[in-house]
């Protein structure tokens, strides 16, 4: 693993890295279209056909994530919808001791998220992490997704971060492959991103199952 002496800012994926995905994945697969289907009297799999494509037609742009359009899209109460199942929203074994052990050696330590504003207040209440970053940036914020080359750039003007010593742990590969262009030296890609699913390929990357290997590292 990345040694710590190696590193002096740490960036922080959100959903899937230290929060379990099994609340995104349950929202957009299973809740989303129930509440579809009842509103546009279809079944629950045409309604899940319909709106896997209408989700792919957006993929890596900030509508992506954008829980406003999507109301509006869906004729949906999205925020609401969230609201009803934010008991599942949990997080990850060791995320919250590998936080601290972050902040105790003066890391720099940024979540870097493309998730809406919106839903990182819902889930930042229900799990409340803030405390441990510098700072909680979106996509929104910086104009365009982690997918996008462009979004590097400026989040490096925004935090002035050292490449060669900066960490990136995500779960999306298109995010790891995106920043290793841009040319962030340290990258770890956080597989077991939904816990009750098998863990992703490695994909080229180094991989991170659990957090407290990290810790063990130290």
């Amino acid at each position: 693993m990345i040694r710590l002496s190696d590193i002096e800012c740490v960036l922080l994926d959100m959903d899937g890295t230290l929060l379990d995905k099994y609340f995104d994945d349950f929202f957009w697969e299973h809740l989303v279209p129930e509440r579809y289907a009842e509103k546009h009297n279809v079944s629950f799999w045409r309604a899940k056909e319909v709106l896997m494509a209408m989700y792919r037609a957006h993929e890596n742009t900030l509508n992506w994530t954008d829980i406003d359009f999507w109301s509006a899209e869906l004729d949906l109460d999205i925020p609401a919808l969230k609201e009803q199942i934010r008991h599942l929203i949990d997080i990850h074994p060791d995320v919250e001791d590998y936080l601290r052990m972050l902040r105790g050696h003066d890391k720099k330590v940024y979540m870097v998220t493309n998730a809406h504003y919106k839903v990182l207040d819902i889930k930042m209440k229900k799990i409340p992490l803030g405390h441990y970053f510098h700072r909680c940036i979106t996509s929104g914020e910086i104009g365009c997704p982690k997918e996008w080359p462009e979004f590097w750039q400026k989040l490096e003007n925004v935090l002035r971060f050292d490449k060669e010593r900066t960490l990136l742990i995500d779960d999306t590969v298109a995010v790891l492959r995106t920043a290793k262009q841009y040319g962030i030296r340290h990258l770890l890609h956080k597989i077991c991103a939904n816990s009750k699913t098998a863990a992703a390929a490695a994909d080229g990357f180094p991989v991170l199952c659990h957090f407290r290997d990290l810790i063990e590292e130290v």
